[in-house]
């Protein structure tokens, strides 16, 4: 007999974005940043606990093996960053069609340097020791203005 599979959880704990209307939010209300390989579009989504990623690979990119290839590194560049992100937000990635060359000549290496990238620019990186993408962060007490002689 076949093992049942565990129950899905609802709304929240899903890590990826999947329906139609979830893409023409991000797409239509969101914010956008860009580069030779990727845009990356975010919307702030104060519902999700994390971040949630969603992926556009169009056939221009390539055949189904280039374009699952694409899918595939952007999502593991995804889970290398996911840590970093400010939580509550919905984000949808458009690979160009240079995103297979960028693959295929450097790999993961490349796909998650031109995805930092994009990420960095769009202000989507929690600040240092905020796991959680909250508040700001206060400065230091020793910092270099204070320290230095008047």
């Amino acid at each position: 007999m076949k093992p049942l599979a565990a129950p899905r959880r609802a709304g929240n704990g899903r890590k990826r974005l999947s329906r139609s209307a979830e893409f023409e939010r991000v797409y239509r209300h969101g914010s956008s940043s860009a580069n030779r390989h990727l845009v990356l579009y975010s919307f702030p989504n104060p519902a999700a606990e994390r971040p949630r990623l969603g992926l556009s690979v169009s056939r221009k990119v390539g055949g189904a093996v280039e374009r699952n290839r694409v899918k595939r590194l952007l999502r593991e560049a995804f889970e290398r960053v996911e840590e970093d992100l400010s939580a509550g937000h919905d984000l949808v990635v458009v690979a160009r069609p240079p995103a297979r060359d960028l693959a295929e000549r450097e790999g993961l290496a490349g796909v998650d340097a031109a995805f930092r990238e994009l990420v960095g620019r769009a202000g989507l990186l929690a600040p240092a020791g905020d796991e959680h993408g909250g508040a700001e962060r206060q400065p230091s007490p020793t910092s270099a203005s204070e320290g230095a002689p008047r």
